[in-house]
């Protein structure tokens, strides 16, 4: 099949789900037209998923990549507070795979942007030797108010929703529940949206596992932060999943000492786990010990 026949089977997928008024034109030209409605802020973000880095054609279905290289990219807007919007998906294949398999990733793709409302708008189709996409997202926040890393204060307390490690664990064993958490993760879109209306200012999402995410957020705010022995370790997780698993795609969010808040957002459960303190030569500190910012590096 040539790329103006994948393109036209993808199109007409597309065009199957959901479509934003502020989106002029999608699929069809050199670029796609986007006129946002004012009292908004655009964030974008983008994520690879690479053959052999976070899957293998072994081991995942080309829905399961489909779907989780959205889902990356739909985590980073959930920890803006942003409500998702549209997606642009580069996508490369080695020409051992059959047409079947690039309909299947869209499949896989459309699934979850159906569910959070995200049009495909555009994007890239290559051959490869391995199978290489690139999701581009945005989304839209109402002006001067998304969460970001560089907020969180003194005196704060750290928060984590619903649990950790049980992707890491997931793909230690390849089974069972953790497992297909592992291939299908679950963006926390809708807490994002609702801490940002309580009055969060402070978040991000977590990827690379607890230790070297919580010690990004604290170079970001320049504060310390001190963890208690109270994380939530998913059922069949080790702590040291918890801690550097990575790929939880759970938001890290700090609230003040004032602030109330109920024992879970969005329906999914929340935890605290420390406190931030004024910065020391210890940035993160776990049963009274320096804490190693170890985790997922692709440079390390």
């Amino acid at each position: 099949m040539r790329e103006t026949e994948v393109i036209e089977r993808v199109r007409a997928m597309a065009s199957a789900g959901p479509r934003h008024r502020e989106l002029i034109r999608g699929i069809g030209d050199d670029c796609a037209i986007f006129r946002p409605e004012s009292g908004w802020d655009l964030v974008f973000t983008t994520d690879f998923v690479l053959e052999g880095r976070h899957f293998t054609l072994e081991t995942h279905g080309a829905e399961d990549v489909g779907y989780k290289a959205l889902a990356r990219s739909l985590s980073d807007l959930a920890a803006m507070g942003s409500e998702p919007v549209f997606c642009l998906v580069s996508l490369a294949v080695p020409n051992k795979l059959a047409d079947q398999w690039t309909r299947r990733f869209y499949e896989g793709l459309l699934t979850l942007a159906s569910a959070y409302q995200v049009t495909l708008a555009g994007g890239d189709l290559a051959r490869f030797d391995h199978v290489i996409a690139d999701v581009i997202c945005c989304g839209r926040v109402p002006e001067n108010q998304a969460l970001t890393r560089d907020r969180a204060k003194a005196g704060d307390r750290i928060f984590v929703t619903g649990t950790l490690g049980e992707s890491a664990a997931g793909l230690r064993t390849g089974q069972g529940k953790a497992w297909k958490r592992h291939l299908r993760p679950s963006p926390r879109v809708e807490a994002g949206q609702a801490l940002r209306n309580m009055g969060v200012v402070a978040a991000m999402d977590l990827s690379d596992g607890l230790a070297l995410d919580l010690r990004r957020m604290c170079d970001e705010s320049n504060v310390s932060a001190e963890l208690m022995d109270s994380l939530p370790i998913a059922r069949g997780a080790t702590l040291e999943d918890a801690l550097y698993g990575g790929e939880d795609y759970e938001l890290l969010f700090a609230a003040s000492e004032q602030m109330k808040l109920p024992r879970a957002i969005a329906n999914v459960p929340i935890t605290e786990i420390g406190t931030f303190a004024y910065r020391t030569d210890v940035p993160v500190s776990f049963r009274g010990e320096p804490l190693e910012a170890a985790g997922f590096d692709h440079f390390a």
